[in-house]
């Protein structure tokens, strides 16, 4: 979205969102017009009872004409009923509408956010995704079912019934409405307090998400630095915070209703007393007074509700423009490439890559190596020293700055991303377990991957006899990020979520650096099986499993230092003989 449409939004209401936000309702026309018809039939409806009255009053009571009072009585039933059906319609297809909406733009959304760049999430808190996700996607329901319709409704219903009133009696309709003025200007103070209020709910929901959900995620931390008291402080800020803008809300509407209902009040007793005035005078009958009473009383109640129905206007409105902000954002991957091979050779090419994750602040500066297909290759240095960066650029997690990355000679930009990261395995340090089975975390719900190609790659990986031990084996129920499973264990089933894909080319990072010895030797042994027949890049701080690699490459400060075999780097006796000899020495002490 450009700034100024983004400015725009600061105004009582932005047509361009509305506007935005309405073409949601093209697949729902039939219903959109049945709602439209049945707000227009409420319209002419809500005057007709009180001027039925009217009418049994002058011409039956007053006259004595009890005969077809009875008449009069079954023809308001009637209007009745139909007024309470054409309510329930009405509220019921709003609704229907309001959700069937929603559930598009949550689909649209999160489809959306699936195909963000990691550096989006990087700067990005969970817990705002997940309000813009849930909550703010929510509050639109309300503009469909409660705003926008509602509102129109009320608009109509109060021309309807000004028309009425003035064809009936000019003057009570100018004493009814002499304490309008005053319940507009309170209205009109009303709807900026709480729209100002509404805005601050808002963002103190998005700020108590995120705290939330991203100290539930590293309660370890938290627990294991005994920061519990801290950020339970914390935790009770956000959340004053959050009470005090809803607060404030609700005294907003303490005030306004009450004022309303006086103001309603006051106009209902002038009415009474100019109008018994002129009923004694025999200048106004009984029938009209009693039905300009009820007039009033159905005309201030739209007028009191209007502002409320305006501010959940408002805050769809608001809602939305985040909304469209987020599915605006173009900080995606670009899968323009349509190269879409059946299978690769291995081979990988990075030629001069320069990349960053800030602007101006270089991470890999001018990298240059080649790994030949069926070659194993370990990348080695410091945190920090651009390694992982190497193995995100491969897959297009990111996109380079300057340079090329050649997969099989073909540039990985003309790959068809899905393709390519297909044809690439990767096993990292920090593995993720979803909430669900073993099966579901290893075949992330492909269909295609069947049970006998899950046993198989477990069994060649050496995972086939834990499953086995688990209750229900592959049905077993993974609790959230693995927590009912090991480190060594839930590394095992990324092996196997690997190979289950049968990938060409094998990417490891760090991938025993958290398990025990007995559990390294186990990981071991699957690395080989995994990298067999396959080209491998191996990320490790661990010198000594990456001994036998065809080729290292060293990186320091996001370049590369020195490049070739265990025993040649020895030789050199420059900065990985000296990491090596750290490594040893620490290892014997």
């Amino acid at each position: 979205m450009n700034e100024e449409k983004q400015v725009k939004s600061g105004n009582v209401f932005d047509w361009y969102i509305a506007k935005r936000l309405f073409a949601f309702a093209k697949p729902y026309k039939r219903v959109f017009w049945g709602v439209v018809a049945l707000t227009l039939s409420l319209a002419i409806l809500g005057p007709v009872r009180p001027y039925l009255v009217q009418y049994t009053v002058d011409h039956y009571m007053e006259a004595g004409k009890y005969a077809g009072l009875l008449w009069m009585v079954v023809l308001m039933l009637l209007v009745l009923v139909l007024q309470t059906v054409a309510q329930y319609l009405h509220t019921y297809w709003s609704a229907w509408l309001g959700q069937s909406i929603i559930r598009d733009i949550r689909i649209r959304l999160y489809n959306h956010i699936l195909r963000l760049r990691l550096s989006f999430f990087d700067k990005t808190p969970i817990g705002r995704l997940v309000t813009r996700v849930i909550s703010d996607v929510q509050t639109l329901s309300d503009v469909f079912s409660q705003g926008l319709a509602a509102m129109i409704a009320d608009v109509l219903q109060l021309l309807a019934i000004l028309v009425v009133m003035f064809y009936t009696d000019w003057r009570l309709t100018l004493v009814s409405l002499s304490m309008l003025p005053l319940l507009l200007l309170s209205t009109y103070i009303f709807k900026e307090k709480i729209k100002v209020a509404f805005k601050e709910v808002r963002n103190a929901v998005a700020n108590l998400n995120a705290f939330v959900q991203e100290h539930i995620t590293g309660m370890n931390i938290v627990q294991i630095f005994g920061s519990e008291e801290h950020e339970f402080k914390k935790f009770k800020k956000i959340n004053a915070e959050h009470r005090r803008a809803n607060l404030k809300s609700v005294l907003y509407y303490s005030i306004y209703f009450p004022v309303a209902e006086v103001i309603g009040a006051l106009g209902t007793a002038l009415l009474v007393w100019y109008g018994a005035g002129e009923v004694v005078k025999q200048e106004v009958s009984l029938g009209i007074l009693i039905a300009f009473i009820m007039y009033i009383s159905l005309f201030f109640r739209p007028i009191r509700l209007i502002a409320d129905r305006f501010n959940i206007l408002q805050m769809g409105i608001v809602s939305a423009e985040r909304i469209f902000r987020l599915l605006d954002n173009q900080n995606m991957i670009t899968n323009s490439g349509s190269y879409r091979p059946a299978a690769l050779r291995g081979e990988v090419v990075f030629d001069n890559v320069w990349f960053y994750y800030n602007p101006g602040e270089y991470v890999l500066k001018g990298i240059s190596f080649k790994v030949k297909a069926g070659e194993t290759v370990a990348i080695v240095g410091a945190s920090g020293a651009g390694k992982t960066s190497i193995i995100s650029l491969l897959n297009r997690f990111y996109e380079i700055e300057r340079g090329n990355i050649l997969v099989d000679g073909v540039d990985i930009k003309e790959y068809d991303v899905e393709v390519l990261r297909r044809h690439i395995g990767m096993v990292l340090q920090d593995v993720f377990l979803f909430s669900g089975s073993i099966r579901d975390n290893i075949t992330l719900y492909n269909p295609d991957i069947t049970d006998a190609q899950i046993w198989e790659a477990a069994e060649m990986v050496g995972a086939k006899d834990f499953i086995e031990r688990l209750p229900g084996q592959l049905d077993y129920k993974v609790m959230e990020r693995g927590a009912t499973l090991s480190v060594g264990q839930r590394q095992l089933i990324s092996f196997i979520r690997a190979m289950v894909y049968h990938p060409e080319i094998i990417v490891l990072d760090e991938a025993t650096s958290s398990v025990d010895t007995e559990t390294e030797e186990l990981i071991q042994q699957a690395i080989e099986k995994l990298m067999k027949g396959r080209t491998a890049l191996v990320i490790a701080h661990r010198l000594s499993t990456i001994q036998h690699a065809d080729k290292i490459i060293v990186l320091d400060k996001g370049q590369i230092v020195e490049i070739g075999d265990h025993e040649q780097l020895l030789e050199k006796n420059g900065y990985y003989a000296r990491l090596y000899r750290m490594q040893y020495m620490a290892a014997r002490t």
